[in-house]
């Protein structure tokens, strides 16, 4: 880790002096073990290691998915039937790859959450956020692209619709939803399409970790007090961290396993929970399901996009001063582009000095009252549009805007911070406080 002194691994032996020279993996192994790691890491923590291995979980299942399907209209549908039932363990591939993509979202939306509660956006780690949000961006276009590749009539209908939104971008719109369907509707060239870019982007992904991490491998982790390690002297540094091995490999492990108990519970016991039982229909273009619904963790954008209707008076004004350019539909797609958008900027939106929440009386209100919002987003996405769901959507889209937009930079201005540790040793200790320190106190 730059800038934190701790020890670096030392060739001892001839072969590992030869290849030390020559290619230094196990150099690279050893410090990325012993990486001197915060030692007040809380549990909020643990979701690193799960996103790591949900994304190997989906390329290797994925790998051997993509051996038995067919990506043809025609075929598509009956191929994904011939792998639950002809291909040994097929269902078991298949359902741990789809229930795969929901511990994946479910994993980075918590992950999420704790960087914006403890600030792991701040200085100096803004590239990592950056990084982190184009993960998941590459995340929710491979979690489409795959979710039509079953060829059920919701997985139709669905890549219908959201493809549409492109159409809705004036003087392009048509020629790039064309370019993205490969033609003028949703069929033949589109699955093809989506097969190609689902199996190509998982690598992206990747690649994107790999960066990921090593850029908070540059900048250190960030920590619940928000405190940097201190670069004295390699012995505060000590007195600050715990070398990465074993004490957070452990404790990552356990934490693994007991998701993972989980996560097979469901795979094994309430594998369809979660999907939807139109998509085990064959897609029909001439039979439109009576409420298209996308997977839960694209729902709270979805509330968004739908949440913009003709009537809202942002909307008309908008629709005004273009001229007729922007209608409700542009509207809501720029709200939903938006909405993310917001929290890739969040870095430079939150004008507070002090980076963890902890510490930020005011902030942890608004920031619960996000969280609620966002879970009243997800209930408002799935249920079938009416002018009460619609209402609800506008209020929620408006507090995520506001959060984002207003009440973030406000903050930082008016808010009154609690006194913050200067040390992440001293903060260690208000919680844990050393074993001669307790004796003392009994005595």
């Amino acid at each position: 880790m730059a800038g934190i002194p701790h020890d670096h691994y030392e060739p001892k032996t001839g072969f590992e002096k030869w290849l030390h020279e020559r290619l230094p993996i196990i150099s690279l192994a050893y410090d990325t073990l012993m990486i001197p790691t915060p030692k007040n890491l809380n549990w909020m923590w643990i979701w690193g290691v799960v996103l790591a291995f949900a994304l190997v979980l989906q390329i290797a299942t994925g790998i051997v998915l993509a051996m038995h399907y067919t990506p043809n209209v025609a075929l598509a549908f009956d191929s994904v039937e011939g792998i639950m039932r002809d291909v040994n363990a097929g269902w078991a591939l298949r359902y741990t790859h789809a229930n795969g993509a929901s511990l994946f979202f479910f994993a980075v939306y918590l992950h999420i959450f704790r960087g914006l509660y403890y600030g792991s956006y701040k200085s100096p780690r803004e590239v990592t956020w950056i990084i982190g949000m184009l993960i998941y961006f590459a995340m929710m276009a491979t979690a489409f692209m795959g979710y039509v590749l079953p060829w059920g009539n919701m997985s139709f209908w669905g890549a219908t619709v959201i493809t549409g939104l492109f159409g809705a971008i004036p003087g392009i719109g048509e020629t790039l939803q064309t370019w993205l369907l490969g033609g003028p509707s949703v069929d033949n060239a589109t699955l093809n399409r989506f097969f190609s870019l689902h199996y190509l982007l998982p690598f992206v992904l990747a690649a994107l970790v790999a960066v990921h991490i090593w850029a908070f491998h540059t900048t250190g982790n960030n920590n619940p007090s928000g405190v940097e390690v201190r670069r004295g002297s390699k012995e505060e540094a000590e007195r600050d961290t715990l070398p990465f091995w074993p004490y957070f490999v452990v404790k990552d492990l356990f934490a693994l396993s007991v998701v993972l108990t989980i996560f097979f519970a469901i795979v094994y016991f309430m594998p369809n929970y979660l999907g939807e039982p139109v998509n085990y229909a064959k897609a029909n273009p001439l039979s439109t399901p009576a409420h298209i619904v996308p997977e839960w963790y694209f729902l709270p954008f979805y509330a968004i996009l739908r949440a913009f209707t003709s009537d809202v008076w942002i909307v008309q004004f908008a629709h005004f001063i273009t001229g007729g350019i922007v209608d409700a539909k542009f509207f809501g797609v720029i709200a939903m582009f938006g909405s993310l958008i917001a929290v890739v900027l969040v870095p430079w939106l939150d004008t507070s000095r002090v980076r963890s929440g902890k510490y930020r009386p005011s902030f942890k209100w608004w920031f619960w009252l996000l969280v609620l919002d966002f879970l009243v987003l997800m209930w408002c996405g799935s249920q079938p549009p009416s002018s009460l769901i619609a209402g609800i959507s506008l209020i929620g889209a408006a507090y995520w805007f506001g959060y984002f937009l207003v009440i973030l930079p406000l903050l930082g201005l008016l808010e009154k911070p609690l006194p913050v540790p200067e040390t992440i040793e001293a903060d260690f200790d208000s919680h844990y406080p050393p074993k001669d320190a307790s004796a003392s106190a009994a005595e």
